[in-house]
């Protein structure tokens, strides 16, 4: 079993293990491209064979010396094939530095793709959150015009089907959070007595006020859950609660005369 030799360090000491320590120097052997390796041992080989040569040449004509002309022509074929080797290692290792940059580039790319989908996501969970929020408020509003609207044709100044405290007790749970409770009695109505529906709506200059209000108000809110929901679930959703039934039943019975009037969205 190897042992473990201490380092001495800033504060206390760290145990080296021998394996460790090899298997990082081998790893970063590892990390060099094969083709140097390859071009220092050709290239070794090649000169010690040209030293070698010249060498033996020396040897067997010692008087005989190479003129500068000749050495030059001999330098220059003995080390054109290194240089053509080496230009071909460097095509080959520029050619992976290459890849590895189109990858990095690639990957960059992807990140970059992420964040800008997150940053999209981030931006569309903000309209979301705002538009529930002013939601909240919206609906307040469409329960008031709703219930004006309602006592206006069925409450003590029109019809009388809807008493004093029936008013006041429907008005009251708008402000305890049931908003919707005036449009569903509209749809309730329309269920019975559909024919008197353009009246409600529209039989005095107040409940025309009152129906254009509504429509605008509701196009309105209708718009912003558009923008802040690509799938158009929101503005689905919308559209099937009993405002968004209340606000189609409007545009149903809206006169000819006042369709210049009333801005439409469908």
């Amino acid at each position: 079993m190897q042992s473990r030799r201490a380092l001495p360090i800033l504060g206390g000491s760290v145990y080296s293990d021998p394996m460790t320590a090899a298997g990082s120097t081998k790893h970063k052997t590892r990390k060099r491209d094969w083709r140097i390796w390859f071009g220092i041992v050709i290239t070794i080989i090649w000169v010690g064979a040209g030293g070698w040569y010249v060498f033996g040449v020396m040897r067997a004509e010692p008087g005989d010396r190479l003129s500068p002309e000749a050495l030059g022509s001999f330098l220059e074929g003995a080390f054109a094939p290194l240089a053509f080797l080496w230009l071909v290692i460097g095509l080959f290792i520029q050619q992976r530095e290459l890849a590895n940059n189109s990858k990095a580039i690639r990957k960059a790319s992807k990140q970059s793709e992420k964040q800008t989908a997150a940053i999209a996501a981030t931006e569309m969970n903000a309209r979301q959150e705002t538009f529930f929020k002013i939601k909240e408020n919206v609906d307040h509003q469409l329960g008031g015009i709703s219930g004006m609207l309602y006592s206006s044709s069925m409450g003590t100044v029109g019809s009388g089907e809807m008493t004093r405290e029936e008013t006041d007790a429907n008005f009251k749970r708008i402000a305890d959070g049931d908003c919707e409770v005036f449009a569903r009695m509209f749809l309730g109505r329309s269920m019975i007595d559909k024919d008197n529906l353009a009246d409600m709506f529209f039989g005095t200059e107040i409940r025309a006020r009152h129906t254009r209000n509504y429509i605008r108000t509701f196009e309105r809110l209708r718009h912003l859950a558009r923008n802040c929901d690509v799938d158009g679930i929101i503005e689905e959703t919308l559209m099937q609660s009993a405002f968004g039934l209340l606000y189609r039943r409007m545009l149903d019975h809206t006169p000819d005369e006042l369709n210049d009037e009333v801005i439409t969205n469908t």
